[in-house]
């Protein structure tokens, strides 16, 4: 097939793409952007690639050229290597985003994206072949946001015309909740009373903090004499070890807390000393919550060693360490505290999130401070 002659910028022609027995297998859409490059678009019906044509010649005229050539998608997605080093976008947003956050968008990646639609070429995806990924996943919507994101990204970079991902709608999924009942909370703390944490399941309980901010609570953040605490960060592990950082919502809040909670707090506090003094060996880093030997509690033993023998000591229900951040929700809105109140108690970005979440047990509204009077 020869070069289609250059009949100005913009301008193109469709020719179909034959095989060697002369047969017609595809179409390809041959045209001039204005900067003088030719390129093309290609199809398997001619009327499918006149559309495309039309509208890369459209895209042309406003000045966006897009040359991501045979880049397919995993290529651009990237990886990482067996050296730990990143490619692709995945390493250009390394230094942007929270590392557990980066983390889920390789894994995303790895299992789901790049196993389903890697192999297709970057310019050549469509609607139907996102909307074919989503419908072999259970929960799509975490591939949803990471692919959506990275093709913004690509569009930024005038590697593709428009992000195909952006306009597709996911049924609305609300992740289960399991919160104790006001009795059970009561049953559990009554359990749990006589353990080392029982300071951090009554935090955990009244003020519906994260595990990481429990975990990542230090002393300085906590006046007792005023009755304050403040979430100033959060503690975890990743695959590049232990990290702290911002709380979810990225500032921070400061809690006003009851009395009766500050004197768990204190009672914690004198126990944590007396271990202090006890231990051979002490590595004081002012953490609230700590091992006998002062050191951060690894999350998956503060389950697997506490909480989850606790539930089962008390006869509960085996649910979720985040189900007690439902539990401090739920609680506080049977005794009819107000929508605003708790929102900025949980630390969420916007009360919309609260009322969303918690719609379905908001039965009316209070300004009584300690709705947990008789917890602890």
């Amino acid at each position: 097939m020869g070069k289609p002659k250059q009949r100005g910028n913009g301008s193109g022609s469709v020719y179909p793409r034959r095989n060697k027995d002369g047969k017609t297998t595809s179409y390809l859409g041959a045209y001039y952007g204005p900067d003088g490059k030719r390129r093309t678009v290609s199809a398997k019906t001619k009327t499918e690639c006149q559309v495309k044509l039309r509208a890369a010649q459209g895209d042309a005229d406003k000045g966006l050229l897009f040359d991501a050539g045979t880049l397919t998608l995993g290529d651009y997605l990237g990886r990482v290597k067996a050296d730990g080093t990143a490619t692709g976008w995945l390493l250009g947003i390394k230094d942007t985003v929270r590392q557990r956050t980066w983390e889920r968008y390789e894994s995303v990646i790895r299992i789901h994206i790049t196993t389903g639609i890697g192999g297709v070429k970057l310019k050549d995806l469509t609607r139907a072949h996102v909307k074919g990924l989503y419908a072999t996943l259970k929960t799509p919507q975490h591939a949803h946001i990471t692919l959506r994101k990275a093709l913004n990204d690509a569009v930024a970079d005038n590697l593709i015309p428009r992000n195909v991902a952006a306009g597709i709608k996911l049924p609305k999924h609300k992740k289960e909740i399991n919160p104790l009942t006001p009795e059970q909370a009561k049953t559990f703390l009554d359990v749990a009373r006589k353990d080392k944490l029982y300071a951090l399941y009554v935090v955990a309980i009244q003020y519906g903090l994260r595990q990481g901010e429990l975990l990542g609570l230090k002393w300085s953040d906590l006046d007792l004499d005023a009755g304050s605490l403040q979430v100033r960060r959060t503690q975890s592990e990743s695959g590049v070890g232990r990290i702290e950082e911002l709380p979810k919502n990225g500032k921070g809040r400061r809690i006003e807390l009851s009395k009766s909670v500050c004197e768990v707090l204190r009672g914690h506090r004198s126990r944590q000393l007396e271990e202090r003094l006890a231990a051979r060996s002490y590595d004081d880093q002012g953490l609230v919550f700590a091992t006998e030997r002062g050191t951060p509690i690894n999350s998956s033993n503060l389950v697997t060693r506490s909480f989850k023998p606790l539930l089962k000591q008390a006869g509960l229900p085996n649910i979720w360490f985040h189900d007690l951040r439902h539990t401090c929700a739920t609680i506080r809105f049977l005794k009819g505290q107000h929508p605003k109140r708790v929102s900025d108690i949980l630390g969420h970005s916007s009360i919309a999130i609260t009322l969303d979440t918690y719609s379905h047990i908001i039965p009316g509204m209070s300004d009584e401070e300690d709705v947990f009077e008789g917890y602890c």
